[in-house]
């Protein structure tokens, strides 16, 4: 495989193409003015040494490593390594409640936005971990199957909105039957899911689920997002939710239901507000879970090869200086850049 690791350095190439421009435009004025001397073939015999196209192949060249050098820059890396580590740390899964209920703004900048930053926080505490993603509304799926690899962690999370589930609803139940049964199988490890929700539209058998997970070992922590006083829930242009009778639908957050949950799956409730006191807390109890050795499969190592392109702009460079602009006068009747007639 191969790759550039900074490819934001190859806008420079159009400054080599914009060189290649002003030297076209450079030689057009100054064939102009040799004009005016005289006849161009009396001009030519009184330098006899002079070889334009020299010049030419000296500029190419130039310009050749100047391109090279970008190259250089973007960092050309090839040959991508699986490689297995052994970590210690948890698993933990996050089942985030994608329904239209989670664009309410009673949380800044909105229910579900809060719940991405919060998430992407927690990746950036873990180091040893691995981690998925379960979204849920009416359904669930898997979004991110379980992973150490970070950075396509916050990828999936940043994708993820209300369009990805067409039933709406708020299937919890589901969604933990489904996290559990998305763990490893290696022992000694502390599990957890993480579930984030408002609990509106509940469509039972969550707390049985939840009771399950617990027999398997597996940690259920629910975070309730939103306010008991509720909030409209936003479709865009400035409306709003509305029901059958054409009034505002105020969404708001179910605690009760969510510390229920939270009793029967052994973890805790933690409810997420505007304030980052969510965060610490969440953190606080994932730090007391068991950490065991898990299996990590890496396939990020890359070999660097800018050293090789770093040689090419040498060797062009030696190539540039050996190329004289005048003939030499020992060497006249080799005509290597003299076009046959």
């Amino acid at each position: 495989m191969f790759r550039f690791e900074d490819p934001q350095y190859f806008w420079l190439l159009a400054v080599v193409a914009l060189l290649f421009v002003v030297r076209f435009v450079s030689d057009r004025l100054r064939m102009r003015r040799l004009r005016r001397f005289g006849d161009a073939e009396l001009v030519k015999s009184l330098m006899p040494d002079v070889s334009a196209r020299r010049s030419y192949v000296k500029f190419g060249l130039l310009a050749g490593a100047l391109a090279l050098v970008v190259v250089m820059l973007a960092r050309p890396q090839m040959g991508a390594k699986v490689s297995t580590e052994n970590r210690n740390g948890i698993e933990a899964i996050i089942c985030i409640d994608i329904s239209n209920s989670m664009l309410a703004r009673d949380v800044v900048p909105s229910r579900l936005d809060k719940t991405k930053m919060l998430v992407e926080n927690m990746v950036d505490n873990f180091t040893n971990d691995k981690i998925g993603l379960v979204v849920f509304a009416g359904d669930a799926f898997v979004q991110l199957p379980i992973t150490s690899d970070y950075v396509s962690a916050k990828m999936f999370l940043q994708n993820i909105n209300p369009s990805l589930i067409s039933a709406q609803g708020t299937d919890i139940a589901h969604a933990i039957n489904l996290a559990a049964n998305s763990f490893t199988q290696q022992k000694n490890v502390g599990r957890a899911i993480i579930l984030v929700t408002d609990g509106e539209d509940h469509e039972g058998g969550a707390s049985e689920a939840a009771a399950a997970a617990k027999k398997k070992g597996i940690n259920v922590f629910i975070l309730g997002v939103g306010s008991k006083s509720g909030a409209p829930i936003p479709l865009g242009a400035g409306e709003y939710m509305k029901d059958n009778a054409g009034n505002t639908v105020m969404s708001a957050l179910n605690e009760t239901m969510c510390q229920q949950l939270a009793r029967a799956g052994s973890g805790t409730y933690i409810h997420v507000d505007n304030t980052n006191d969510a965060q610490k807390r969440l953190d606080d109890e994932l730090a007391k879970l068991q950490k065991g050795e898990t299996e990590s499969v890496v396939y990020s190592e890359y070999d660097e090869q800018f050293q090789a392109v770093g040689l090419l702009v040498l060797l062009v460079l030696l190539a540039e200086i050996c190329v004289l602009e005048a003939r030499n006068p020992r060497l006249r009747n080799i005509n290597i850049f003299k076009r046959k007639k």
